[in-house]
């Protein structure tokens, strides 16, 4: 059985191991599975390093985030600097069409907008801008708007999903309708749960994913 205090040190312990991250800059609480990080870090990057070592942690159901950005003196940035290197940063990326995503910059804060034919693209767009010095944060509000007019085969993503040996089918439920598939049922973590997004969003014909599987365990969580 793990405790509140086992899943807390197992969740510093994942935050020690990314090197991108400097552990004492970040405070780890844990309660019946959900983690809380707060602390001070100097970028959006690790910001989001935190939460995703956070979430692979097996016990993990929810995480809280109150980690607060602040840069140092030399990255400090106007808007108008972030946006022209977010512009820069997405044009050079060859997985974005170009001329496809606009782009608003406010105090730091980035969004993405705009419509591609694929998922991927949209995650690449996201993943261009959050290394950039003096991004606070992004919303990525990209819509797809797949160029396929096949309509979506639910055996097919069934068979993706089996196909991936991380993920059993048996605990995942599978309804295509139209350009949508909705995912329920259950897995182990939430590296599953968006795996399994993952896979329903390469399917040709996808507009839209709804995932609502639930990241459950064998084990409860005692003190």
């Amino acid at each position: 059985m793990k405790n509140n205090s086992d899943l807390q040190k197992d969740v510093q312990d994942a935050i020690k191991w990314e090197p991108l991250l400097n552990a004492a800059e970040i405070g780890v609480t844990a309660k019946d599975g959900i983690v809380t990080l707060t602390g001070t870090v100097d970028s959006y990057a690790k910001k989001l390093e935190a939460e995703t070592a956070a979430k692979n942690v097996a016990g993990v159901t929810a995480v809280v985030e109150k980690i607060e950005i602040k840069f140092a003196n030399s990255w400090s940035k106007t808007d108008n600097e972030v946006a022209a290197e977010v512009v820069s940063a997405l044009k050079w990326n060859w997985q974005v069409p170009n001329d496809c995503v606009k782009v608003k910059v406010e105090t730091g804060w980035v969004t993405l907008d705009g419509e591609l034919p694929w998922n991927y693209q949209s995650d690449a767009a996201k993943e261009a801008v959050r290394f950039l010095n003096g991004v606070k944060g992004v919303t990525n509000n990209i819509k797809i708007k797949s160029e396929s007019k096949d309509e979506i085969e639910k055996a097919d993503v069934e068979a993706a999903l089996n196909r991936n040996w991380t993920l059993s089918l048996r605990d995942i439920k599978v309804k295509a309708h139209g350009t949508k598939i909705t995912l329920t049922g259950s897995v182990n973590s939430w590296f599953e749960k968006e795996e399994a997004a993952r896979i329903a969003w390469n399917t040709p014909g996808v507009w839209t994913v709804e995932n609502n599987l639930i990241v459950s365990y064998e084990y409860e969580l005692v003190d």
